[in-house]
Order: structure tokens, then C-alpha cells, then sequence
């Protein structure tokens, strides 16, 4: 195998907490325990599983706003990712954020944003920063296949290019925007040559295989720090549910589904370890029985931590002591 027990062992602890995490989140959407929009991962964690294995701890990471799971793969604990679904002061934004504003400062989590195609000018500009301060650290700059035909990537591709920036561009191509087909967005259909009138060098790359994604995120990651520049990674990937809580999915076929369900990233780390009798379906289901305690856990600290008072309307805004935007 390419790669080691202990490996496999956290991939697939990683992957069955994001799982497990999101299919609570969306039996607590639909019981109305928070609001907002709520898009889940569901399909796709074998990205951010091989992902994880390929980066440092101080390299950046920043997103749209499908991002509980960027948190739980970074070690956010996952009674503060809860919190914040559930508008609590013990969130990671404090309750303010939300489903779709996930952050996490110490671990250089960026966001979450709601703006589609919004993070791509800020991906480059992260790095941009890094790299003005001579720090030796890679941005990880994700968004859909959607949000590639915002304009803003035309412009951050010229840039980041031009000025060789360290970043990674992950399309994390689920094969939808909201529910429109990457067939029906564009004529330009395989991603990856989007970077090629910048000469910006690109891959497309098998996203329900974490070993792939992490073999294509550690050699995007070597360029950057070696001064190379950018690169884009067409991440084919699939969500098994909707693309909101509120989408109905007649855009595609169960056949379709079903096809990519069978490739269930979770399944084929699961068979990887008792194949090679790494670990024993007891074993297995211990961590199973771990994870959906700790995920119990969450909910419960989330449902007992309290709101925001009044007062912290004013608080974590743009206000200095010589230019108050709120008086007494």
C-alpha cells in the first residue's frame, strides 16, 4: 500500500467523523435546532482526508461555505464547530457565523464564505502575504465547479501567476453548482485547462481516492514553497446528498448516485484495513462507536452553551478607540 497503517487508521477516523458529523447536522436542520443555509459534505471527504496527510499544520486553508468538515479534519474540536451551527457564544465564530463561516484562527482556517467564487481572490491573497513576509507556508484555496466561472478566478489566476504566489487552487468538482451540471455551465468541461492560458500548471485528479489527492497536494504543495507558483486541481469528487438542505436533486438520476456511492471513500479505507489485516471489524466498530459518541457530545455541549447577549452586536466589528462606529 502507498501508504502506512497509522495513515489509513486516521483517514478513516477523519472520514467517518466528517460523515457522522454532517448526517446529525442534517437531522438537527430539519428538527429546526438552527437555522440558515446548511450544505453538507457528505461524499466528498476523502479531499480533505488525503489533503490533510499532504500539508503542514501552519499552511493556510480557505473555502466557500460547504466547510464543517475543514474545521473536523484540522482538529477543531467538534463541540465548537457544533456551537457555531447552533448560533452559541462557544462557537468558532462566536455564534455570529453560522453554517457557512467556519473559522479557526490557530489553525489557519480562513473561512468559510458565503460569496461564491468570493475566496479565490482571497486564497491569493493570503499567499500574496506569505510570501511578502518571506514565511514558508502554502494556501490551500478551495471552491466549486461552480464557482469557477466567476470572473474573479480570470483575475486571480493572472495575478497569482504573474507573481508566482504559493497557492493551490482546489476545484472540489461535485459535478454540480446549485443543481446545473458542469456540462451546462460552459463549454470548457475538464477543469484543469482553465489554468492554461496562464501556464499555470494543473491536474485533474481522482477525488474519492485520498491517496491520489494526496499524492497531487504534495507535489502542488513542493512547488509552491520552492517559489514555482500556483497550481489548479480539477479534485473530481460527488455529494451524495443535495446541494442544500433544501434542494430536491431532480438535476440527476439515482443510477447516477448510486454509481458513486459505490465508490464510497469510507468503504474502501474500511476494506483497505481489514485487507490487510490492519485492523479487525471489531476494532472498526470501537472507532465507529467513538466517533458517533464524541458527535452526541458535540450536539449536547452545542444545546448548552448560551446565546450571544445583546451587547456582542457591537463586538468582533471594524471599531478603533478614535473611530467608534457605535457610541453610548
Amino acid at each position: 500500500m502507498p501508504h502506512s497503517k497509522a495513515v489509513y487508521q486516521r483517514w478513516f477516523r477523519d472520514m467517518y467523523l466528517m460523515r457522522k458529523f454532517e448526517e446529525r447536522c442534517g437531522q438537527l436542520y430539519i428538527q429546526q435546532k438552527f437555522g440558515g443555509f446548511c450544505h453538507l459534505y457528505i461524499g466528498q471527504e476523502a479531499v480533505l482526508a488525503g489533503i490533510s496527510e499532504a500539508i503542514r499544520p501552519t499552511d493556510r486553508m480557505v473555502t466557500a461555505y460547504r466547510d464543517h468538515a475543514h474545521p473536523l479534519v484540522l482538529g477543531t474540536d467538534p463541540k465548537n464547530v457544533m456551537a457555531e451551527l447552533y448560533g452559541r457564544t462557544t462557537g468558532t465564530s462566536k455564534g455570529k457565523g453560522g453554517s457557512m463561516h467556519m473559522f479557526d484562527k490557530e489553525r489557519n482556517l480562513f473561512g468559510g464564505h458565503g460569496i461564491v467564487g468570493g475566496q479565490i481572490g482571497l486564497g491569493a491573497g493570503i499567499a500574496f502575504a506569505d510570501k511578502y513576509r518571506k514565511e514558508d507556508h502554502v494556501t490551500l484555496c478551495f471552491f466549486g465547479d461552480g464557482a469557477a466561472r466567476q470572473g474573479i478566478l480570470h483575475e486571480t489566476f493572472n495575478m497569482a501567476m504573474t507573481w508566482k504566489l504559493p497557492v493551490i487552487f482546489i476545484v472540489e468538482n461535485n459535478k454540480y453548482a446549485m443543481g446545473t451540471s458542469v456540462e451546462r455551465t460552459s463549454n470548457v468541461t475538464d477543469l484543469e485547462t482553465m489554468g492554461a492560458s496562464y501556464r499555470m500548471p494543473s491536474a485533474t485528479v481522482d477525488g474519492m481516492s485520498p491517496e491520489d489527492v494526496c499524492a497531487a497536494i504534495a507535489i502542488a504543495a513542493e512547488r509552491g514553497r520552492k517559489g514555482e507558483g500556483p497550481t489548479l486541481l480539477d479534485i473530481q469528487t460527488y455529494r451524495f446528498k443535495g446541494h442544500s438542505m433544501s434542494d430536491p436533486q431532480k438535476y440527476r438520476t439515482k443510477d447516477e448516485l448510486h454509481e458513486y456511492q459505490d465508490k464510497d471513500p469510507i468503504d474502501y479505507v474500511r476494506n483497505v484495513l481489514t485487507s490487510q489485516g490492519w485492523n479487525t471489524e471489531e476494532e472498526i466498530k470501537a472507532v465507529e462507536k467513538e466517533v458517533k459518541a464524541e458527535v452526541e457530545e458535540a450536539i449536547e455541549f452545542a444545546e448548552n452553551s448560551p446565546y450571544p447577549e445583546a451587547h456582542e452586536l457591537y463586538e468582533d466589528v471594524y471599531m478603533t478607540e478614535d473611530y467608534p462606529f457605535v457610541k453610548d
